[in-house]
């Protein structure tokens, strides 16, 4: 039986995202947009909750398109707010809606938020040496840092958690412990 990292249950879903998707480095703008949303409607719930809403999301915000959600109108939006299939939270909504121009306004400053995003760390991504659940932080100085940068920049529900959440799942940070089978793989 493989070991995997503390947080995985017996999930089929989350199973698969742990060792398939989590910690691997993304550079596709589309797919950091999109982690970029699901992270920040993860807010205050489960990331399971998330995965299972995930096509869902992937449905009614049009496959994460950022250019057509910037675009998103009084009537995008209500539909958005009534669509049961989502997490119906009016501010999380309204933020993606303005953080998809914000991504837009990043990418035209850095030629692609994926450039941006990289230049945190270098363009490769940072290998913890974690060996317990109790080790893995929720925030670090860095992820304070592109916090309060996002913040400046107009992002919103991107505080620093949030970040650091982000940062994990795009393999910006490798924090599968040690014991997992996954840790020397990403």
């Amino acid at each position: 039986m493989k070991k995997r990292c503390f947080w995985v249950n017996d999930d089929p879903l989350y199973i698969k995202y742990h060792d398939v998707e989590w910690g691997v480095p993304i550079y596709d703008d589309t797919i950091l947009f999109e982690f970029l949303i699901l992270e920040t409607f993860q807010a205050g719930l489960s990331w399971i909750t998330i995965l299972k809403k995930r096509e869902n999301f992937r449905v009614a915000f049009d496959n994460f398109d950022y250019q057509k959600i910037a675009n998103y109108n009084d009537y995008k939006y209500e539909e958005l707010l009534h669509n049961s299939a989502i997490i119906r939270h009016k501010i999380k909504i309204k933020s993606a809606i303005s953080n998809a121009k914000f991504f837009i306004d990043v990418q035209n400053e850095f030629g692609s938020f994926s450039n941006y995003i990289w230049s945190f760390v270098e363009g490769k991504p940072i290998n913890n040496i974690f060996n317990k659940k109790q080790d893995v932080p929720a925030t670090t100085s860095l992820s304070d840092f592109i916090s309060k940068d996002l913040k400046k920049r107009g992002f919103k529900f991107v505080g620093s958690t949030i970040v650091y959440a982000y940062m994990q799942a795009i393999g910006m940070v490798n924090d599968h412990t040690t014991d997992c089978f996954r840790y020397g793989n990403v």
